[in-house]
């Protein structure tokens, strides 16, 4: 009668136990979506088309390599007014599946840049020469929150 006593409760706790999980999973009404690379461009007064030369002519060669080679989804250039003397008026976006497959594919990415653009030499005189157009206020990654359509 013990054993069937222990059985039984062991049983109840299990049962207990099972249905807290199941209630503790979340539903959630979103899910992760893709990762955006996004550099925020300070463009120096006068050198607008001049930095617009730049991203129309190598940036955008590199971004469609990538996109090519799938390394990449998208890629956007958004410009804004400034709102102070230490602000910026550009966002450089790149857009990756995931923050993991952006990862592995640096390898990939870095073979590609070597191959549109020039070696690192190459490329180390380039950030040079446009840091007299531009500067490089800072940088994020951001993962886009897809919202479910509410039922």
């Amino acid at each position: 009668m013990k054993s069937r006593t222990i059985v039984v409760g062991l049983l109840a706790v299990s049962l207990l136990v099972l249905s807290v999980s199941v209630y503790a999973q979340v539903s959630r009404p979103y899910h992760n979506g893709s990762v955006w690379d996004i550099a925020m461009i300070k463009v120096k007064p006068g050198m607008n088309e001049a930095y617009m030369n730049y991203l129309t002519g190598q940036w955008k060669a590199n971004q469609e390599a990538m996109k090519k080679d799938k390394l990449i989804l998208s890629y956007k250039v958004l410009t804004t007014e400034t709102h102070g003397s230490d602000d910026w008026n550009m966002l450089l976006m790149t857009e990756y599946k995931d923050l993991a497959t952006m990862e592995a594919n640096e390898p990939k990415a870095d073979a590609l840049a070597q191959h549109v653009i020039g070696d690192d030499q190459k490329q180390m005189q380039g950030y040079k020469d446009r840091s007299e157009i531009r500067e490089v206020m800072g940088s994020r990654l951001a993962r886009e929150m897809v919202l479910e359509p509410h039922q």
